[in-house]
């Protein structure tokens, strides 16, 4: 019995349910997409030297390309629980449900536990995708996992020093300069590109807020909506699953995200089992993947 109910159950129900502050999957906004990933997939990458040569009046081969891979895994993740209907007899449920035994739960409880659930999975997906650790349940690994994240296991992302030294924490004292930083370290061949991002978590964003705003000539202080979120030419990829006191800096085509199917995470089952094995029990289940991958990683910029 995976529910359990605290309730003094005097008065009227409110009609509705509440649920504390879950992460929204954003990141998947500022990541390449590959789907119909069963086991594996393979992100190809090509490398040219030498290739544009004086003209002559022969056919004379020059150059080279090398063909090279990355292979993108996703673990097959799930969601398995059980609910008692007769816990929901305990609690405000009572009042709504129909009269008799085995009766189910009235159809507010089943969409509030499906959307409450598919943020479960929105939320745990944006954790991974950054920090995840496949060694731990529910999770897979994420770009910046110490060791075996892909960052790490790629090993030629260029890495940058925090500003404030090894193991400082971002401040509005701070956080410009390690923006700068990693704009700074931005390959030249990649600094141009449409799709590149400057990805900073919530807590980056709200200091660099802190630290322009302080400023006697800042620019924006009548910011609308509309705002473009950006820093000396590069925009700002705010994901809520980025780790605090780092920055990525990369091409939205050169991070990807493979599952099988994107909408599988929202396709969560609630089966009632009354008829199937004589309990009392709702069912619930969904079963999604996930995975992440970064392309060249020469072409990425981490600061930590």
């Amino acid at each position: 019995m995976a529910l359990s109910t605290n309730s003094n159950y005097a008065g009227k129900a409110a009609g509705f349910y509440i649920s504390a502050a879950l992460k929204q999957s954003n990141s998947m906004e500022f990541l390449t997409m590959i789907e119909n990933i069963k086991y594996k997939s393979n992100i190809q990458r090509m490398a040219a030297s030498a290739m544009i040569q004086d003209a002559t009046c022969n056919f004379h081969e020059g150059g080279t390309l090398a063909l090279s891979e990355q292979i993108l895994t996703p673990k097959n993740l799930q969601i398995n629980t059980d609910i008692c209907k007769s816990t929901l007899l305990d609690s405000w449920e009572a009042l709504q449900m129909r009269a008799g035994a085995g009766a189910p739960p009235p159809a507010s409880f089943d969409d509030y536990v499906i959307s409450y659930l598919g943020e479960i999975i929105a939320d745990g997906t944006e954790t991974s995708i950054w920090s995840g650790a496949d060694g731990t349940a529910g999770q897979f690994e994420g770009f910046l996992t110490a060791t075996t994240g892909a960052f790490a296991v790629d090993g030629n992302v260029v890495a940058v020093a925090n500003a404030g030294g090894a193991g400082t924490a971002y401040t509005a004292a701070n956080i410009i300069a390690n923006l700068g930083a990693a704009v700074a370290a931005i390959p030249t061949a990649v600094y141009a590109k449409e799709d590149l991002y400057l990805y900073v978590s919530p807590k980056s964003w709200r200091l660099y807020m802190t630290a322009i705003s302080a400023l006697t000539n800042f620019p924006f202080a009548n910011m609308s909506e509309d705002y473009t979120k950006i820093f000396e030419g590069v925009r700002l990829a705010v994901c809520q699953g980025m780790a605090d006191d780092q920055i990525v800096a990369a091409q939205k085509s050169n991070l990807f995200f493979g599952t099988d199917l994107v909408s599988d995470a929202t396709r969560i089952n609630m089966m009632d089992m009354a008829n199937l094995d004589g309990s009392d029990n709702i069912r619930v289940v969904a079963r999604y993947s996930g995975g992440v991958q970064v392309g060249v990683g020469a072409d990425v910029v981490l600061v930590s």
